[in-house]
């Protein structure tokens, strides 16, 4: 190799240098990121909502291309009756990754507690082409569908969820009131023990 030649490997050598260097700095910022992510997850499923928000908005700050970080914190804004930001979280998310399935759950989710039931469900079916197997979106459209009054959708969506998580509670809720709307009573009454025998410490809380 001539003298000639040696600028030019220098020149990818330090190019190589370069990105390597980048790399390794900027893993420490996207484990740190997804480290308050997955603390923010824990929070939302123990139910404590502001530390999940204020855990998310740093891992945000860390890194403001995770997606999933800004579905996680709508799921807790939802949770505390934010549902403008929740709408704004779930929307960056998509933004950035249009393949979520859960933002546009969620999403849908919060449009149906604005009554904005139409957008609810045509979130919750974006959700469902692209998780089929994602229960919450099955409830969730289930209940626009309630609000709607459209009882056998609810009734069949409900159901599917039911087929998917068993152990989901608001699916039983949603159905239920469903069938309640729709003059059978009777089961909707099971479903009702059913959502209070999975999840009695919510429908304690919806009591008060």
């Amino acid at each position: 190799m001539g003298q000639k030649s040696w600028p030019k490997v220098l020149r990818a050598l330090v190019a190589v240098l370069a990105i390597a260097a980048a790399l390794w700095f900027a893993a420490p910022v996207t484990n740190t990121a997804n480290a308050y992510n997955n603390e923010g997850v824990a929070h939302n499923s123990e139910g404590e909502y502001y530390k999940a928000v204020d855990t998310l908005t740093k891992a945000i700050e860390l890194d403001p291309g995770l997606a999933i970080a800004y579905n996680n914190r709508g799921w807790a804004q939802i949770e505390l009756g934010q549902y403008e930001q929740a709408i704004a979280d779930c929307t960056r998310a998509i933004e950035l990754d249009p393949e979520l399935a859960l933002a546009y759950s969620n999403r849908g989710w919060a449009y149906n507690e604005l009554g904005q039931y139409e957008q609810g469900i045509a979130d919750s079916t974006r959700a469902i082409e692209l998780d089929p197997e994602l229960a919450l979106a099955y409830s969730n459209r289930g209940w626009a569908y309630v609000q709607l009054e459209q009882y056998e959708q609810a009734i069949a969506d409900c159901t599917r969820a039911i087929e998917l998580d068993p152990e989901l509670a608001l699916a039983y809720s949603n159905r239920g009131w469903a069938h309640m709307k729709s003059g059978q009573y009777e089961q909707g009454m099971a479903d009702f023990d059913k959502a209070i025998e999975l999840a009695p410490d919510l429908w304690a809380s919806m009591a008060e």
